[in-house]
């Protein structure tokens, strides 16, 4: 008996240690949860606080770049539920284990409180089933819970310097200008084109490009149609009798913006454009008719033009295309460009009476016959112009004619001129090339 006593006491203090230290344990389960709490709170209200700040701020400038900030505001808000479930993720683990913890606590005190209480002849068995039991939880081994400062705090950083340098673009963006610093200056008619100058007006601009932009009248866009430093400008394929819009600006030096477009002018052109004859073996024609192609044919003579399209008092300029052949032709000095009175057959040149003409290899020659002056080869590449002015009408014994017309020609920055009699009056001409060997390809405008 005094054994079986002394047992009994022992188990109920053991028994009552186990109760205390499941109290205990419950208490610090408890107070994990809290701060398990605490740090779940921590999360979700910083998180909807970044929310809110990154609305806020990506709402303050959706007003001109709502497309890319919204993207970047859901890349963020991503971020933030990312962290958020990540972080969030070994709390709730965390919790479950503590929940089970605290509901293994609850079976235990319960289990050891009836022991305690219960009927004497089964007390001992109750106190050694539960000790063993109390034992084998481990009373002393609990979750470790993350303080505040390990939990992950959620913060949105914004850099306000970003509107500040938008709306310091947007208060430097657009100018308004009363007087642009380049203006359209003068048209002149071209057959089937329109040459435009223009000049600077603002004398503290220093222009480094121009850019030249045209339209039909019937047009909504303008296009590009010359960008350089020139001051002038053939625009070839213009139709004729149709008003067309022009406008130019320029790029200061060293500058990459460009300046106020200048006054739209309109210019027309009542002149039809020059084409050669279509038809003749020796030669392809574009599909305008201006472009000539001395192509691989063993028939050779002179291809002429359409029409009498050159009159006096204008510029008649023929240019070598760069082709897509490499080198242009073998020159020869039968090859010709230049003007006469009127188309002649059976001629395999220009070289002949009532024709102005240039070979090849720069040689002028005048009715046939060849002149002490002479300009450049002409090559890849090469520009030509005839320029004639009616000098004298009315008969002229001296000079054995009636009509006479002084010719300029020009070639490579060197030039010809003289005097070209004629017996009959002539004001508009037609123009014409011979080649011998394929492979020249001519522009005439």
């Amino acid at each position: 008996p005094m054994e079986a006593e002394a047992e009994a006491r022992l188990l109920l203090q053991e028994a009552r240690e186990s109760i205390e230290a499941a109290r205990s344990y419950r208490r610090e389960l408890e107070q994990r949860l809290r701060g398990l709490h605490q740090a779940r709170q921590q999360i979700r209200e910083s998180a909807t606080l970044t929310r809110d700040v990154l609305e806020q701020h990506f709402n303050d400038l959706k007003g001109t770049l709502k497309k890319l900030l919204d993207e970047r505001l859901l890349s963020l808000l991503q971020e933030v539920d990312a962290i958020e479930q990540e972080s969030i993720k070994p709390l709730d683990e965390c919790q479950k284990l503590i929940e089970h913890g605290v509901s293994t606590a609850d079976d235990l005190l319960r289990e050891g409180e009836s022991a305690v209480h219960g009927d004497v002849g089964q007390q001992n068995e109750k106190l050694c089933s539960f000790t063993k039991k109390a034992l084998h939880i481990q009373l002393d081994s609990l979750p470790e819970v993350p303080s505040l400062v390990d939990v992950p705090c959620l913060s949105a950083q914004l850099d306000d310097c970003l509107l500040t340098i938008l709306k310091n673009q947007i208060f430097r963006h657009g100018t308004v200008a009363s007087h642009p610093p380049v203006q359209l200056e003068e048209f002149v008619e071209k057959p089937g084109g329109i040459l435009v100058r223009w000049c600077k007006v603002d004398d503290d601009f220093v222009p480094q490009d121009y850019r030249l932009q045209y339209r039909k009248s019937t047009a909504s866009h303008f296009e590009d149609v010359y960008v350089g430093s020139e001051t002038e400008f053939i625009v070839l394929h213009i139709d004729p009798n149709v008003d067309y819009q022009f406008r130019v600006c320029a790029r200061g030096d060293g500058r990459q913006e460009w300046s106020p477009w200048s006054v739209p002018q309109m210019g027309c052109t009542t002149l039809v454009p020059h084409e050669w004859t279509a038809g003749l073996e020796g030669y392809s024609l574009s599909s305008r008719r201006n472009i000539a192609l001395r192509n691989d044919s063993q028939s050779c003579g002179v291809l002429y033009s359409k029409a009498p399209t050159y009159f006096c008092g204008q510029t008649l300029t023929f240019r070598q295309v760069l082709s897509v052949i490499e080198t242009v032709g073998q020159p020869d000095r039968r090859d010709s460009l230049g003007v006469c009175v009127e188309q002649q057959n059976g001629f395999d040149s220009l070289q002949r009476d009532k024709a102005v003409c240039v070979s090849t290899n720069g040689a002028v020659f005048v009715n046939g016959k060849e002149m002490t002056n002479q300009l450049p080869a002409v090559t890849s590449g090469s520009t030509v112009t005839f320029d004639m002015e009616v000098v004298q009408l009315g008969p002229s014994s001296n000079e054995g004619g009636n009509f006479k017309i002084r010719v300029t020609i020009s070639s490579n920055n060197r030039e010809v001129v003289f005097d070209w009699v004629l017996d009959q009056c002539c004001v508009s001409l037609y123009f014409g090339c011979s080649f011998l060997y394929p492979g020249w390809k001519v522009l005439v405008f």
